[in-house]
């Protein structure tokens, strides 16, 4: 019997637990409308409810907006034209559209400060198109890209003469001015501009000695093959009066010059 009490029991309160679980579905039409408002359905002022009712007698009126009298006239929904939510989006899109303009303006001083760089800085001079295609080959007496021999080509007697005179260490110590100058050119931090012109003026200097040295190889040939006409004609005829005393090498020069006419 007392088996059969625990059992009605224990029957009864499982009942009763399932029952308590079911939930009744909240349809109040004041909470329904205003979860529309605040959503996003439009902010109807006749949906304030409950109403004044006829001739504003209705007290759950007064008990509910008495204490709210301005809130049916302003548009509280977070999604409204001038809601929070609408303008935290505009903030955003904002911030967004700051953040790209700083990324475009900092791109900017990223790629003109790197362009800067490349255009002072003295360790890409190699890879300039215009030392490339032009002033590379110009310099390359300087710079070893091509023959630097200063005595090619000419005979062992010019050679001598040149190197007892001192001709070559002039030319060589010019040479050596003009190369570090170039070197120095090339390497120093300096506007592209500024570096294109240094290159032009050490141009300029540098045909103006090769001039020089191509004048004075064949000025040192000529002398040396008048001397050797003139000891040639003073040993086959050393009466003659080119070779009378008192009489300057150039004399004698243009002598044998006038003779051999």
């Amino acid at each position: 019997m007392k088996k059969i009490n625990i059992i009605w029991l224990l029957l009864f309160l499982f009942s009763t637990g399932t029952m308590a679980q079911n939930v009744k579905r909240q349809t109040d039409k004041h909470i329904v409308n205003q979860q529309e408002r605040m959503v996003h359905k439009q902010w109807d002022r006749k949906k304030f409810t409950p109403t004044s009712g006829f001739l504003g007698l209705n007290y759950q009126y007064w008990l509910t907006w008495a204490w709210h009298p301005n809130y049916n006239k302003t548009d509280r929904r977070p999604l409204s034209g001038t809601g929070p939510q609408t303008l935290r989006m505009g903030m955003v899109l904002a911030m967004q559209q700051t953040d790209e303009a700083y990324k475009k303006h900092t791109d900017t001083i990223r790629n003109v400060a790197v362009t800067e760089a490349l255009n002072y800085s003295g360790l890409v001079t190699d890879a300039d198109p215009l030392w490339l295609l032009y002033y590379r080959r110009e310099f390359g007496n300087l710079t070893g890209d091509t023959d630097t021999d200063p005595l090619a080509g000419l005979s062992p007697d010019v050679g001598d003469y040149l190197r007892n005179k001192g001709l070559l260490e002039w030319y060589n110590e010019e040479r050596a001015e003009l190369k570090e100058r170039l070197e120095a050119a090339r390497t120093t931090t300096l506007d592209r501009g500024s570096r294109i012109m240094a290159y032009h003026r050490l141009l300029g200097e540098h045909r103006k000695l090769l001039s020089a040295w191509e004048a004075k190889k064949n000025y040192a040939a000529k002398f040396l093959l008048l001397s050797k006409s003139r000891d040639r004609l003073q040993s086959e005829n050393p009466d003659l009066p080119e070779f009378s005393g008192g009489r300057s090498d150039v004399q004698i020069a243009e002598d044998i010059l006038k003779r051999n006419q």
